[in-house]
């Protein structure tokens, strides 16, 4: 009787073990291997353009078969964790210097994986008209993140206001600056800020989105306006093992259509641009 208790015991050790093991087996499937829904979708934007947009492409993406649950983010930090840590399976609200330096500070492996559209990053003042009328030693609010930072930097560079060091690249700071023309004084301030504070400074930065969200138009009422040729477009990114998902390569075909590209030039008349 004791012997046969023994082996009931050891039996159910190994079973409790298979059942731990087999559990163990399909959650790392389903983290590593496992194919998106082929019908439906989850993706992260950001509030205004990125969203209304996405919203459109949802629309083409059901006539499609697909569904399209979009998340709405006030950030630009949680879209990204969030694609990392699976709640989402894309997003859509950023462009490759911004995903290269958060891949290496996060230590992730999301991916761009098909082109949507450039917002434009303006330069706006409610004191003067012109860049040209600023004065010596004004004040500039600049984004405090790296890549929206150096972005704004770049954009004063093309308009021959500053010049960078040699070899400054897509994360320049104002360490870099070896010209300054004006004197600029950079303070730097969080981007999604920067309209609310525009009036204590006598020029800003400010990102489309933000500036859309405020009620200010870029084409209309910027100082200076980044050009077309810019390496800031943003992209439809996932997670690296669904780069060749063929459920986003659905969602990218139907962000990409002319539907989407139609509504995009109708409803913000130049401020932001397709980029397909």
């Amino acid at each position: 009787m004791k012997k046969k208790n023994k082996i009931l015991v050891g039996l159910a050790s190994l079973t409790l073990v298979a059942a731990l093991a087999g559990c163990g087996s399909k959650e790392d499937s389903k983290g590593q291997n496992e194919a998106i829904d082929e019908n439906k979708i989850v993706v992260g934007v950001t509030s205004g353009p990125h969203e209304q947009i996405a919203e459109v492409a949802a629309k083409v993406a059901k006539e499609k078969g697909l569904e399209v649950e979009l998340k709405s983010f006030s950030d630009y930090v949680l879209p990204n964790t969030s694609l990392a840590e699976g709640d989402l399976d894309a997003n859509s609200y950023q462009h490759k210097p911004f995903l290269e330096t958060f891949n290496k500070d996060h230590d992730t492996d999301l991916v761009a994986v098909g082109k949507t559209i450039l917002n434009p990053m303006g330069i706006y003042s409610e004191k003067y008209k012109s860049f040209d009328d600023i004065p010596d030693g004004a004040t500039f609010g600049l984004p405090n993140d790296p890549t929206n930072g150096a972005r704004a930097l770049f954009v004063l560079q093309e308009a021959g206001y500053i010049t960078l060091k040699d070899g400054a690249d897509l994360t320049a700071s104002v360490r870099d600056v070896e010209e300054n023309k004006k004197n600029l004084k950079f303070i730097e301030l969080e981007a999604a800020q920067i309209p609310k504070q525009l009036s204590e400074v006598d020029v800003a930065a400010i990102n489309t989105n933000f500036a859309l969200e405020a009620g200010i138009n870029p084409k209309e009422d910027s100082i200076l306006l980044e050009s077309t040729d810019s390496p800031y477009v943003n992209y439809i990114v996932v997670r690296a093992k669904n780069e060749n998902d063929p459920t986003i390569k659905k969602f990218v075909e139907a962000y990409q259509s002319d539907e989407v590209r139609k509504f995009i030039e109708e409803e913000f008349k130049g401020s932001v641009i397709p980029s397909w």
